[in-house]
């Protein structure tokens, strides 16, 4: 059963776009000055006029249903619209104190912080930022779960990408055969497939991967290759590939990063695998949130290059 908008009180609306953005009571009625009491009570109205549960528990907070994802982008605009008409104050970064969170791998962070954090020294220098670490397979959940604002990472092919989860690509990862210099293999022009498959490899396997996804591609060629060890940072894997003679199959441009650059030596892969492409991911409901956009904007403009 629903109810007409006639009908409806608007300012339920408020507290359904606290608890979306919010995503939990607690800070929904934080963030409306409001007792937890009053949140919920205006819940209960807004989930008996809508006819739908709205949210349901997860975790430490609340997630929406599907009935509510689907509300939030048309109510969403709706609200940004008529505070933007209301409302003479915007986003400001020069004076904004918030913080946001972004979860990415090491390689990811390597690459994305240190310029990101001294862009925010020159424009947002209130602004703080914290980072989780990559889950890959966890990434839906880590924002349906409000735990993060963004992740920057490559989505996998396991599932589907929620239609929640909005996302934009911002650069292609190119790879490289990486492994000591004086490597009993560095003398050579280039790999062999066979050669490359037999030599013991290092690879990263991030939390909740059961397999690199390089050996995922071999495995659809029907291949596979000596895969000594697993670890989860890439920053470890370098250093495997330093001190050892296990190669490794890794990010070219994190080489420049890596204070082993001038110890390691890059040959070019005889089995290339389809490019891999890391983007900016963030939940629906934030779409319309100032700051939440200008992050946004932020790292399309540092980091989002074309080929």
């Amino acid at each position: 059963m629903s109810v007409s908008f006639r009908a409806l009180d608007l300012n339920l609306l408020k507290v359904f776009e606290a608890l979306m953005t919010e995503g939990s009571v607690t800070r929904a009625a934080s963030a409306l000055t409001m007792t937890q009491p009053a949140v919920s009570n205006a819940l209960a109205r807004l989930r008996t006029a809508l006819g739908d549960p709205l949210f349901v528990r997860s975790g430490t907070g609340i997630r929406p249903t599907q009935r509510a994802v689907v509300l939030w982008e048309p109510i969403g605009e709706a609200l940004e619209s008529v505070r933007g008409a209301l409302d003479e104050q915007v986003f400001d970064p020069a004076r904004a104190q918030i913080e946001f969170s972004l979860s990415m791998s090491d390689y990811v962070s390597s690459l994305v912080m240190p310029d990101l954090l001294t862009h925010l020294g020159q424009v947002a220098p209130k602004a703080r930022i914290h980072t989780v670490p990559n889950t890959v397979v966890e990434i839906a959940d880590q924002l349906e779960d409000n735990r993060v604002d963004c992740v920057l990472s490559v989505y996998v092919n396991e599932a589907q990408q929620p239609a929640a989860i909005r996302s934009r690509s911002l650069w292609t990862v190119d790879y490289s055969c990486f492994m000591r210099r004086g490597h009993p293999l560095a003398a050579r022009k280039r790999l062999s497939t066979r050669t490359f498959l037999n030599a013991g490899h290092v690879d990263v396997s991030l939390a909740g991967k059961t397999m690199p996804s390089y050996d995922l591609f071999l495995a659809s060629r029907g291949l596979s290759r000596n895969l000594v060890a697993t670890v989860n940072h890439y920053s470890a894997a370098y250093e495997v590939a330093r001190q050892s003679d296990l190669i490794a199959v890794l990010p070219s441009d994190l080489r420049s990063q890596s204070r082993h650059a001038p110890l390691l030596h890059a040959m070019p892969l005889p089995l290339k695998a389809p490019p891999r492409i890391v983007s900016l991911f963030w939940h629906q409901r934030n779409d319309t949130v100032p700051a939440q956009r200008w992050l946004r904007e932020t790292l399309v403009g540092m980091f989002a290059r074309s080929g």
